[in-house]
């Protein structure tokens, strides 16, 4: 690439150092395509022959049908894919393969190649969430009258429809996928054509390559194309979010699929054993999932340090940029398509949840609300069902079995017709019918709405 310039071989060493190919040569899809619109827009600036581009064209569209059917050898003395790929042309079809770079320089070809790339991979993650989305909603849809406890501090806290949880996590994917989509957006600008820092004196056409490569704009700003990774820190971002989701996910379904709480059946196929107790069923899956997420947060660090004190433009240092980035989409990929397979072959055992759900102090809320429609000030009405909750812990009876005269003493509001309606389960979820709230009404209407977003 530049023995013009250098009189000594490069160090065995600084090659193994310096290569980048082990890892982008996964661009090299974009690389190709990128390429065929750059020789494009050569031969139509006269810079190219017909015949020329004809033959690079060919050469790159078989080099890429080699590399696919993996009987292509990648040198790693050429230092990345571009070299590979441009090397391995011109070594097959002459001189017409040294005139492709001709008003690009590699700096704003990784740029082209790596928003090819990401955008792609924008759509595989969207995808991929959104099978895991129909994956919590069928779960969603076979428990959809299911009623578990609802949490906070990890105590029982109020009754919850076992769908209104599992929609919790689809609202969160669907905000994932959004910000997924707003990277991508943030990615549609065309960067070929900005050189190495400031363009070319050979005027190509960009706005004809733009077209050809899907984007609706160029970049208006050489050094800042050729310098720019801020695609790549948000895509990480959003990555490192939806990584934090799926850990929260997969912490519930490793509680739920305890002894301890015993709600959640996870089948054989998606669980493990132990080396030594033959008991075990083990939630590796989801302990997986949330180990990974770490990672996903390393990556994001890694490329935010790598960026943080870099003068414009280019620096070496970018070339950090892929093995973070490949890792955490693959991370993200992979980890959205087991847990879609898992939840599709679990259950919920609801008789379980329903026992552990119809603890009569998760309706103590209920109890101080009812003296509130009585014309008891809320915080009075919270002192009066505090001390009614006290009284039932102390005798070690259970707070709806209390005498009527203790809830009569408490409060005349607190008459039996009132208690006993309080403590009716299903009445007091058929009560939470405000919007957002997990009345049986609600539910079914935020399955169905999900049921025809979904799809």
């Amino acid at each position: 690439m530049w023995k013009g310039r250098f009189q000594e071989e490069q160090s065995d060493l600084l090659k193994s150092y310096g290569e980048s190919v082990s890892i982008d040569w996964q661009l090299h899809k974009h690389d190709i395509r990128g390429s065929i619109a750059h020789a494009r827009a050569l031969k139509n600036a006269g810079i190219l022959t017909p015949d020329e581009f004809a033959s690079i064209e060919s050469g790159l569209l078989q080099i890429g049908s080699e590399i696919e059917a993996g009987t292509f050898e990648f040198r790693r003395d050429l230092e990345d894919v571009h070299m590979n790929i441009e090397a391995e042309l011109t070594k097959r079809i002459g001189p017409a393969g040294a005139k492709l770079h001709t008003a690009r320089s590699r700096n704003d070809q990784v740029a082209l190649d790596f928003r090819l790339y990401l955008r792609e991979a924008c759509e595989t993650l969207d995808s991929a969430a959104n099978a895991l989305q129909r994956a919590l909603l069928g779960l969603a849809s076979r428990h959809r009258e299911a009623v578990i406890p609802g949490y906070t501090h990890l105590q029982r806290a109020q009754p919850v429809l076992f769908a209104h949880h599992l929609l919790a996590y689809i609202e969160m994917l669907d905000r994932d996928r959004g910000r997924l989509a707003d990277a991508a957006k943030r990615m549609d600008a065309m960067p070929l054509g900005s050189g190495a820092i400031a363009g070319s004196t050979i005027a190509l056409d960009r706005e004809s390559v733009a077209r050809e490569l899907g984007f609706s704009k160029v970049t208006t700003n050489s050094m800042d194309a050729v310098a720019d990774r801020d695609f790549a820190c948000e895509l990480l971002a959003a990555l490192a979010i939806l990584g934090m989701h799926l850990s929260r996910l997969s912490e519930d379904t490793i509680l739920w699929a305890s002894a301890e709480f015993g709600f959640l059946d996870l089948s054989d196929r998606h669980t493990t054993g132990s080396s030594l107790m033959p008991q075990k069923k083990n939630p590796d899956i989801a302990e997986l999932a949330r180990g990974k997420t770490g990672r996903l947060y390393g990556n994001l660090m890694s490329l935010l340090t790598v960026m943080k004190g870099l003068p414009l433009t280019y620096n070496r240092d970018m070339q950090e940029d892929k093995e973070a980035v490949f890792d955490s989409i693959k991370t993200t990929r992979d980890t959205l398509t087991i847990l879609a397979e898992m939840y599709s072959a679990s259950r919920l055992r609801e008789d379980r949840a329903l026992e552990a759900a119809s603890d009569p102090l998760l309706l103590a809320t209920d109890l101080a609300d009812r003296l509130v429609e009585g014309g008891v000030p809320f915080r009075k009405a919270h002192e009066i069902v505090g001390s009614l909750v006290a009284l039932a812990q102390q005798s070690g009876t259970p707070l709806d079995k209390l005498d009527s005269a203790d809830f009569s003493d408490a409060s005349p509001v607190l008459t039996p017709e009132i208690v006993a309606a309080t403590f009716d389960l299903r009445s007091a979820l058929a009560a939470r019918s405000t919007t957002g709230a997990p009345s049986p009404e609600n539910i079914a209407r935020e399955i169905a709405r999900w049921d025809r977003s979904l799809k």
